[in-house]
């Protein structure tokens, strides 16, 4: 069996889950009915479970029954998929709703500034979120955390602990369920979070397009004015910011070339890291990276569409993203690249640093080494993917990135690189 295929058949759910959801297959088949979701009735459970009913400023109803529609007649949920559709949204509105009371308890929240916050982008699968756990180590910088992220509320130190014990078995369960995800992307309540997470709230997050399979709601999102999703992402780091000071915010999410001018009509003075790495392998690894995940949530994942979704979105968002940055003062954004982050981590850590004139203590660079130490044992469980696995060639992906791979000199892998079918990634 060629390494392809192997790779594949590692994403066949444990034979608890697949039992669980062919219950739920012969449910759907029988003539018991199903209740169906909609945008009205998940918001009147979170304000009856919240006992509150103020989900504070700005409009979320269309996004929301867009994504519960889009979800339930377009990306075939299996059990698993409809019972975590329907957690999640609920656990969202009803952070959203504890949110705002906290606001109005602790007025001092609105008045948290925001100071030149750092933004990582790059590709996804450019090394963005080792350099973001990397830069999060230095007790200067502020990264959001999965657990807080996950429990905001309350805007203190209370109930911390079992806050994180919660997002720890959260992350447990989630690991039993999809085991090959961790060999991808790492899941810890205490690993810094991407921001798409403190956009969802407003539920226009490109998070349920990673998800699920929804393409009228991912049509419908790309055209949206996502400064409102901004706005509340900048409320939410005034909730962090409440509990634990910041002196520097460091964020990362790819997804933020999208959205340049949206992000900067609220952060004016945000400055940026991008990584750099060979969109051949950046389109295979997210790729894989998705296939994984939707296979959690659905047992009809097309991985040939995922992988076209990938290309003709990132290649788009390459574009529009370089015209973007070449408003901004050269002094506002550092390049990186991918090999530099994998094989000289710290080196690479130091020039952004020198870039932006900041000073790395030594307590700083002891805890990185510590990170790239722990980062090392881990290569041992390798993500393995390649493109020819996802239908596409990588002729067609440097033929849609020529602009971009032109500028920043990203070649075509080695001929003995593209007969691995396997590579390691952060």
């Amino acid at each position: 069996m060629n390494d392809s295929a192997t790779t594949i058949q590692q994403i066949r759910p444990q034979l608890p889950v697949r039992l669980f959801n062919g219950f739920g297959a012969l449910l759907e088949k029988s003539r018991i009915p199903s209740t169906r979701l909609v945008a009205t009735g998940l918001i009147e459970t979170a304000k009856r479970r919240c006992h509150l009913d103020d989900f504070g400023e700005g409009e979320f109803f269309e996004a929301l029954s867009r994504l519960v529609e889009s979800c339930q007649g377009e990306a075939r949920l299996n059990l698993i998929g409809k019972i975590a559709l329907k957690t999640d949204v609920l656990e969202t509105l009803s952070a959203r709703l504890k949110m705002e009371r906290d606001r109005q308890l602790y007025p001092n929240i609105s008045c948290q500034e925001i100071r030149e916050p750092v933004f990582i982008v790059g590709l996804p699968r450019s090394g963005t979120s080792l350099l973001h756990r990397l830069l999060s180590a230095d007790p200067e910088h502020r990264c959001p955390l999965m657990w807080e992220v996950r429990s905001p509320s309350p805007p203190t130190r209370a109930h911390e602990k079992r806050r994180i014990q919660r997002a720890t078995q959260s992350c447990n369960f989630f690991n039993w369920l999809v085991p090959t995800f961790r060999h991808a992307h790492t899941v810890g309540a205490e690993v810094p979070q991407e921001c798409v997470s403190l956009m969802t709230p407003t539920f226009l997050s490109d998070q349920f397009d990673a998800m699920y399979y929804v393409p009228s709601y991912r049509a419908w999102f790309f055209r949206q004015d996502l400064r409102p999703a901004y706005e509340y992402h900048r409320r939410f780091l005034q909730h962090l910011q409440f509990r634990r000071a910041a002196r520097r915010w460091v964020l990362k999410a790819p997804t933020h070339m999208f959205a340049m001018p949206a992000l900067l009509s609220v952060y004016p003075d945000a400055l940026f890291v991008q990584t750099h790495r060979t969109p051949v392998d950046s389109m295979a690894s997210v790729s894989s990276l998705v296939t994984i995940l939707r296979s959690a949530f659905s047992d009809a994942v097309d991985s040939f569409t995922v992988s076209r979704e990938a290309i003709h979105y990132w290649s788009e968002t390459m574009k529009k993203f370089l015209r973007e940055r070449d408003r901004l003062a050269n002094n506002r954004i550092c390049d990186i690249q991918y090999d530099e982050i994998r094989r000289e981590p710290i080196r690479a850590v130091r020039r952004i640093y020198e870039y932006f004139g900041w000073s790395l203590s030594h307590e700083a660079e002891r805890r990185m080494r510590i990170l790239v130490a722990s980062q090392a044992k881990r290569k041992s469980a390798n993500h393995r993917y390649d493109l020819s696995q996802f239908g596409s060639s990588a002729g067609e992906v440097l033929s849609v990135f020529e602009t971009y791979c032109q500028r920043f000199g990203l070649a075509q892998p080695s001929g003995a690189q593209q007969k691995q079918a396997a590579r390691s990634v952060a």
